[in-house]
């Protein structure tokens, strides 16, 4: 009897299933050149498990073809999660306006994220790459380089995939020539009025700087006389609150030699918006006589002390408000009345000329006729006292002219605003009222895109966007300020307009025979430069700027 023989077959091992990352290859190669040339904000780890996914070996092939199908929505959605654009919180969020923007400014805006020479630079890649993977097996330097970045964030701050290099010195200085004062914010000592920067730029740290920054900030404001001295002088107050207007805009427009900017008495060169959109900006301003904060605590109520309004109103100061628009995108009238406190009624439009519509069709009034009707209707009562909010924005990105759907040149417009506002400064000088002009742009217009944002998207408030050009102007003085403007060079913010306002309010200073420019702006108070959106917020960190973007960690803000 003969025993019949039989084999079976082993299994084959599961490595005879890895087909390396084959097209994939392409998509990573293209992420470490945009790393490279630092237009991504790129998660190491999501990326590699993301590459393990892809790499898994499996042996039946519908799955190996199901993983194929999952994986592009998968790859997708960590390509957009790994650049600057706005992630679905601030999507959703400005959903609604975005839904009121005409469809030639969504065709200008979608034109504006075409990149030529990007895409050649990847045209050249693909083909490098196809005419390499014939020779070459790409996915083994492809894993190379993404186990080398991970290593590279895993090792620490040292060896962080943006370098942020070795502390610098430690930012101390204080308002005007006053020795610092300390006081203590949580774990972080404050010198004077900044919270200093002497850990390591880790994202912890940071995290505990910016939490120290607040916690001071909430112990600031301004102190406003209980009443007025019998021999204060009635005056006006004007706040020009513009949009779209920041100092790198007027150099990219060539306007940093107009004569609007010798016009001032005293202009600020490092003034912080704190964010970069028109309704946050306009709260933050209407709640100037506190310290800044948070874009949440934002949303909540305030002390009546952090109103600037209420406090001069308290003083004897009638409220006015004044509007170069409706006021209706982004509730923004509505903003203006339930957060930052201005209840005044708004200034009769009726008959204004319409010289610019927005870019949801929004009529955008002549600054000349409502800085003439302001004139008309405000002050006529000789001896009153007057507070008035104007907000304009001719400058704000997709303003056109009427039947015309192209966006209107910005350097165009800049220079008739300044034009009409420096006409305007003329026209107060010779009319003798005692006018205090205060000019604060919301924020900038991002005329010049960067690595993280094309031009005119303010998702995030990058310095160059909230670095605006802030400036005081006095009229019908008896002593007049003489010369070039009083330079403020410390980094400031809302909290110095208001002390400026209140060192102002009793109206000595438009009679007096000299006045004492330099006790007057010294030891204003000094804000460290925090600007914050909704979903992302820039720090400036020993002399260099750090962003956070929906609560992620922290990382340098490409230059």
């Amino acid at each position: 009897m003969t025993n019949s023989s039989y084999t079976t077959s082993a299994p084959s091992p599961l490595w005879q299933y890895w087909r390396g990352l084959s097209g994939w290859n392409f998509y990573f190669l293209v992420k470490f050149g945009l790393l490279w040339a630092g237009y991504l904000n790129f998660h190491p780890l999501l990326n590699l498990v993301f590459m393990a996914f892809l790499l898994m070996p499996i042996p039946n092939i519908r799955l190996h073809r199901l993983r194929h199908w999952v994986a592009i929505p998968l790859g997708f959605a960590l390509f957009w999660h790994d650049t600057w654009l706005p992630g679905p919180e601030s999507i959703m969020s400005q959903g609604s306006q975005v839904a009121g923007f005409s469809t030639d400014y969504l065709l200008d805006l979608v034109e504006r994220f075409i990149n030529w020479q990007m895409i050649g630079a990847v045209f050249v890649l693909l083909v490098a790459w196809l005419f390499l993977s014939q020779w070459v097996r790409v996915t083994v330097f492809v894993v190379a380089i993404m186990i080398w970045l991970n290593v590279l964030t895993l090792a620490g701050p040292s060896f962080s995939l943006w370098p942020a290099g070795q502390p610098t010195t430690t930012v101390t200085t204080t308002g005007g020539s006053a020795a610092p004062t300390v006081a203590t914010a949580g774990d972080t000592p404050v010198v004077g009025d900044i919270p200093t920067q002497t850990a390591p730029p880790t994202s912890t740290n940071l995290n505990a700087w910016l939490s120290s920054f607040y916690t001071a900030e909430d112990k600031r404001q301004t102190k406003f006389p209980d009443a007025l001295p019998a021999d204060a002088q009635p005056f006006e107050l004007l706040v020009i609150n513009i949009c779209s207007l920041s100092w790198a805009d007027v150099d990219a427009a060539g306007l940093m030699s107009h004569p609007l900017w010798s016009h001032f008495d005293i202009q600020f060169k490092d003034f912080n918006s704190a964010t970069s959109y028109s309704g946050p900006a306009a709260i933050r301003l209407l709640r100037a006589s506190c310290g800044q904060p948070s874009h949440k605590n934002l949303y909540q109520p305030a002390g009546n002390q952090c109103y600037l309004f209420d406090n001069l109103a308290k003083l004897g100061f009638t409220q006015h408000l004044m509007l170069g628009h409706n006021g209706q995108f982004g509730n923004f009238l509505k903003e203006v009345r339930e957060e930052g406190g201005m209840q005044a009624p708004l200034m009769d439009q009726t008959g204004l000329p319409v010289t610019l519509l927005g870019f949801d069709g929004s009529p955008v009034y002549d600054d000349t006729a409502v800085l003439q009707r302001w004139l008309q209707t405000v002050g006529k009562e000789e001896g009153s006292r007057s507070a008035t909010f104007f907000n304009t924005l001719p400058l704000h990105d997709g303003n056109h002219y009427p039947g015309v759907s192209k966006t209107a040149d910005y350097k165009v417009r800049a220079q008739k605003f300044f034009d009409e506002l420096d006409a305007f400064f003329t026209e107060l000088e010779k009319s003798g009222r005692k006018v205090m002009v205060v000019v604060v742009p919301e924020h900038g217009g991002a005329l010049k895109g960067d690595r993280m944002q094309v031009s005119g998207l303010r998702d995030i408030p990058s310095p160059s966007i909230t670095n605006v050009p802030a400036g005081i102007k006095f009229f019908g003085m008896k002593a007049p300020h003489q010369g070039a403007p009083i330079e403020i060079a410390q980094p400031s913010s809302y909290l110095a307009i208001s002390e400026l306002v209140a060192r102002a309010v009793d109206g000595k200073l438009f009679v007096e025979d000299s006045v004492n420019w330099d006790g007057l702006t010294s030891k204003l108070p000094q804000t460290a430069e925090v600007s914050e959106n909704a979903n992302a917020v820039v720090i400036q960190y020993q002399n260099k700027p750090y962003v956070r973007l929906n609560g992620g960690d922290w990382v340098p803000y490409p230059q």
